[in-house]
């Protein structure tokens, strides 16, 4: 899936000039600087302005570091396969296969001793320039092309991190003639020198923030750009004392469409003893639609008619009464356990496209919410809105283009209309990588105006990955083969409190589930398959309380069960796994755990009761 790069306004001539540039044909391209033009004083400079996921602003900047005029200039580089311009201003941009080529346009190519100019674009990738030249001399203003600077290293990640240390890894950098060694900077203190991709930091402050980022360095020790900048948190320190232990949140998901083909109703919450061991219920999807929040099953939530035997207290629905289906049995829910908060959920995976829609005018979204979820046929069902929004900023089943901003407004609003007295909530990606969907919404802006965050620490690998590599679906910690660096639950919760988040407003999720491959010969992580497993309802997808039966589980990697059970290959949470990730979440100092969802979980309500144990 792709998204459109950000709109750019240049002037209508410089818009024409490089339009006209990209039809040029292969034989149009411009020529390389002659021997002559490559003894001129000057350098080039290239910058990331800003990065999209899909896509990404760059910049070069020509100085003029000579004592005589230039007339023209062209800034030579060359791209990986699958990194290209996609749009250009303030240049002619053309390319020859990887190799691509900026040169003045009329109005800009003079410049003065000491003077500079830039040129802009928009491109699709994730590789970084090479090889650079202006106008054929090197760009860092040395007279032997081909010696360039290195490339930047990528942004380095983190693991195995602690109270006092943690371990930096980072993608090489690339030179023409090879890169010596690393610099490896602390905030703006270089604090090591390495020859290999890794670095483990110690001697640090538990519970505090720091920021890393990584230069490269060539054999005649000319060093390239700094590869991006990775903020990360040690554990410990700063976790406040926990006032009330028994007020961990404790929240299960409930899904309208469960009434059917699962036959899971709410009155399964009362007879598996979950409802005794739960503090809150998340009711799923309410939709979102032409910007508004609107119902999403009328009859599974509101019309469908219990039988004294599937109702909570025992007492069949009458064909008059006011208030029936799921609704009704919640409210007779709440009756027994008055303790349980119930929020109304917007969105979901499906019901995510609308949102884009509705933060244009996120006053009117809110109120919109407001008022479905406060209709008076109801409101006494409801303690407040859940936000599902999958994902803002960024792709999920459909791509979202409307800015950083916008998740921060939504909740801003929707804290505004519901006030203090309802719960504002959001469950948000656990996507840890840097430059990943945790970086593309302003998470730390919104969490002033939410109780709490329910952080999706699942569905991390899966067989959409037909081939696999086979992996736990919801890893807590890294292992050695991780097939995506920063697809850890420690990894996002590390992350949002980075971004200065308390953990007192993160729930660590747990899915109730297993994701699993076919075609597998291999016990251990890591094999090859040939597709997804077959699934009662969907392929590559089976609850809880149909694998500890069909496929036990074989073994533990990263906080999380797998199993192997003749060629298919599961990963999944069990009692044990729950308990582990329960005790870790404590030392995080976090606000709670939730799950998805109820009707995975066995008749006698296993892994809700192994979450409610441990978060004792």
């Amino acid at each position: 899936m792709s998204t459109a790069a950000p709109p750019r306004t240049r002037f209508l001539s410089r818009l024409a000039a490089t339009v006209a540039a990209f039809a040029l044909p292969v034989a149009g391209l411009v020529s390389l600087a002659s021997p002559a033009q490559a003894a001129t004083a000057a350098t080039a400079t290239y910058t990331k302005v800003s990065d999209w996921g899909s896509g990404f602003e760059g910049k070069w900047t020509i100085k003029n570091t000579g004592t005589t005029s230039i007339s023209t200039w062209a800034v030579e580089w060359d791209y990986p396969t699958g990194t290209r311009v996609t749009s250009a201003w303030d240049a002619t941009v053309t390319s020859s296969g990887n190799h691509w080529t900026g040169k003045n346009l009329g109005w800009n190519g003079s410049l003065a001793p000491g003077a500079s100019v830039s040129f802009g674009f928009n491109g699709s990738g994730s590789g970084a320039p090479t090889g650079c030249k202006i106008n054929g001399a090197s760009c860092d203003g040395g007279t032997q092309p081909g010696d360039n600077a290195p490339s930047a290293p990528g942004t380095p990640t983190a693991s195995n991190v602690g109270e006092t240390s943690l371990t930096l890894n980072w993608a090489a950098a690339t030179d023409d003639k090879g890169v010596k060694n690393y610099d490896v900077y602390r905030g703006s203190t270089k604090i090591a020198t390495v020859t290999g991709t890794s670095y483990a930091d110690s001697g640090l402050t538990k519970g505090t923030t720091y920021t890393y980022s990584v230069t490269a360095r060539d054999t005649i020790d000319q060093t390239g750009p700094s590869s991006g900048t990775l903020t990360v948190a040690t554990s410990g320190g700063t976790n406040p004392p926990d006032p009330d232990p028994g007020a961990k949140v404790k929240l299960g998901y409930f899904t309208n469409w469960g009434v059917y083909g699962r036959n899971y109703h709410v009155k399964n919450l009362v007879t598996s003893g979950s409802a005794a061991k739960i503090t809150h219920i998340n009711y799923a999807f309410g939709n979102v639609q032409g910007g508004r929040c609107t119902i999403g099953d009328a009859y599974a939530d509101y019309d469908k008619a219990y039988t004294a035997d599937q109702s909570v207290d025992g007492k069949a629905d009458t064909w008059d009464q006011p208030l029936r289906g799921n609704f009704n049995q919640l409210r007779k829910l709440k009756a027994q356990y008055p303790n349980i908060k119930i929020l109304w959920s917007f969105g979901g995976w499906t019901w995510s496209g609308g949102f884009g829609q509705a933060v244009q005018n996120p006053a009117a979204f809110a109120q919109s919410c407001y008022d479905l979820v406060e209709d008076p046929r109801w409101a006494d069902v409801f303690d407040g809105i859940d936000l599902d929004w999958e994902y803002p900023n960024a792709c999920g089943l459909t791509c979202d283009t409307s800015g950083p901003d916008t998740f921060r407004t939504m909740m801003q609003a929707m804290r505004a209309k519901f006030g203090a007295n309802n719960l504002v909530t959001a469950a948000i990606t656990a996507d840890g990588s840097n430059g990943g969907k945790l970086d593309k919404a302003d998470y730390a802006g919104a969490a002033q105006y939410i109780d709490f965050y329910n952080v999706m620490t699942y569905d991390f690998f899966g067989a959409w990955d037909a081939k696999g590599p086979t992996a736990p679906h919801s890893p807590l910690t890294s292992y050695n083969g991780l097939p995506i660096q920063g697809f850890t639950s420690e990894a996002a919760i590390t992350k949002l409190k980075g971004k200065g988040i308390s953990g007192s407003k993160l729930n660590l999720g747990i899915g109730f589930y297993g994701r699993g491959w076919t075609g597998v010969t291999q016990d251990a992580p890591g094999g090859t398959a040939t597709g997804p497993a077959t699934g009662t309802y969907e392929q590559g997808i089976e609850d809880y309380k149909v694998l500890k039966n069909t496929c036990p589980a074989t073994g533990t990697v990263a906080g999380t069960a797998y199993a192997k059970c003749g060629s298919n290959w599961w990963s999944y949470d069990t009692p044990a796994t729950v308990t582990s990730k329960m005790n870790w979440l404590k030392g995080q100092g976090l606000k709670g755990a939730f799950f998805w969802e109820f009707s995975g979980d066995t008749t006698n309500g296993e892994l809700a009761n192994a979450i409610h144990t441990g978060l004792q």
